[in-house]
């Protein structure tokens, strides 16, 4: 086939057919990410901790993130794309497993350790497969590949978090009420234990399911693209630097991005047990999470319209930004009392629902679609003109995803400080910060850059 779709020569065909891989990865990505959103309120139940303590849940996951983006690099270069994305899988497979023990003992520390692992997975998938999708096809239109990739993600978002909640918290009204009417320790023991125990046979169905995918993916064709040769085709200005300290605007997006992970970990991790403590019934705060990630879509779905046909990425990301600040003077300014029912549909039994909705949950909801664009512009303005350091480049993009390990966490301290609401002033700062980066800092040391 002579037809090339993309600036690496692959073929339309092969191209279509990667693109459909790495959109399962990201679905992937999705599912397992945002299930800490419901595993956040559970473990705080079945642990016994307190907002702070759960927030560890976010920490353990995230922070696998920076400690494993380099040598995630190093093995990227020795085994290539496909066959790193498959040690991936079934190390999140393993990590998957840590939470049969974990739950027989109700030892919270377990359960970190299994996060911890399958973020090492995850790290490697995405160290992988983000700079696959930047590179496979022209930069112009990175973002509207990344877009696609995201609605992905955020529908395996949309989903996780309603499967698990359906298995591990049903019933959970009864539940609370045998916990409030326990007679001694060893009574409240028993429960908790029987609650945890409700983890263990989705987690076997996942790793079981991870395995066979990193199996299966030994036998497709996925064409490696070589972002070594990039540094051909870089502006002439920039074929000199020799470093990847020569390149300032990656330094800096990193610094925005982490900015960028943690608000949005905030954003979708925080809003079930946001809604729990403005005393919203269980049954509607389940399903917050996943309006976090539909919001998402719907960014996303606007942004493969948009962009670059319509709308520069780069403008897309200076939008994104004051949206953000918007919608988070939103939620923390909206009296909490002001709520609202809103007609809704199971993603998983599609049966109808009706949603309990306080406004200032749904202005965090919102923050899932100022947030959806942020990442896919971000990426190809921070990886531009890096050639032959893309890979590099993407590594320290990738150890930018701690920032979804600890401002999570401070989030949690200011909420146990002041109160959950207060504690989104968190979001305001991160937003200025992503915001100097759109109008200004993607530009810092980059010649000729339009």
């Amino acid at each position: 086939m002579t037809n090339s779709s993309s600036s690496n020569g692959i073929s339309r065909k092969d191209y279509i057919f990667s693109i459909t891989i790495i959109g399962l990865f990201f679905f992937i990505f999705g599912f397992v990410t945002w299930l800490n959103g419901i595993l956040i309120p559970f473990l705080r139940t079945a642990c016994e901790l307190n907002d702070f303590e759960a927030y560890f849940v976010t920490f353990a996951f995230y922070i696998s993130y920076f400690v494993m983006a380099l040598p995630a690099s190093a093995v990227l270069k020795k085994t290539g794309f496909k066959n790193g994305m498959s040690i991936g899988l079934w190390i999140m497979a393993a990590g998957a497993l840590i939470f049969i023990p974990a739950a027989f003992t109700r030892i919270f520390g377990l359960f970190l350790t299994g996060l911890f692992v399958e973020g090492i997975g995850l790290t490697l998938l995405q160290t992988a497969s983000n700079p696959y999708i930047t590179v496979i096809g022209p930069r112009e239109s990175a973002a509207k590949r990344i877009s696609i990739m995201g609605i992905a993600n955020k529908f395996a978002g949309a989903i996780a978090p309603i499967i698990l909640a359906s298995i591990i918290l049903k019933d959970s009204h009864i539940l609370d009420e045998r916990l409030a009417n326990a007679s001694d320790a060893i009574t409240r023991a028993g429960i908790l234990d029987e609650m945890a125990e409700r983890v263990i046979m989705p987690y076997i169905v996942m790793a079981a399911i991870l395995v066979l995918l990193g199996l299966l993916l030994r036998f497709v064709h996925l064409p490696e693209v070589d972002t070594d040769a990039e540094d051909e085709a870089v502006g002439e200005a920039n074929v000199r630097k020799t470093s990847i300290w020569n390149f300032p605007h990656l330094f800096l997006g990193v610094v925005a991005l982490f900015f960028y992970v943690g608000v949005e970990v905030i954003a979708g991790d925080s809003i079930i047990r946001y809604g729990q403590s403005l005393k919203i019934p269980m049954d509607s705060a389940k399903y917050y999470t996943s309006l976090t990630m539909l919001s998402m879509i719907l960014g996303y779905m606007m942004g493969i319209i948009f962009i670059p046909k319509y709308l520069k990425q780069v403008n897309a990301l200076r939008i994104c930004t004051i949206l953000g600040l918007i919608f988070s003077f939103g939620a923390i300014l909206t009296p909490a009392h002001i709520a609202f029912t809103m007609p809704f549909i199971d993603l998983v039994t599609f049966k109808p629902l009706e949603l309990i909705l306080p406004v200032t949950v749904l202005c965090v909801a919102l923050l899932g679609f100022a947030n959806a664009l942020v990442w896919p512009a971000m990426w190809p303005l921070a990886l531009n003109s890096l050639g032959k350091f893309t890979k590099t480049g993407s590594a320290l993009l990738i150890m930018a995803i701690v920032g979804g390990a600890l401002l999570p966490l401070l989030y949690g301290k200011l909420a146990i400080i002041f109160s959950t609401q207060t504690a989104y002033w968190i979001c305001v700062p991160c937003y200025l910060v992503i915001m100097y980066y759109a109008f200004l800092g993607h530009k810092v040391g980059l010649k000729n850059e339009s």
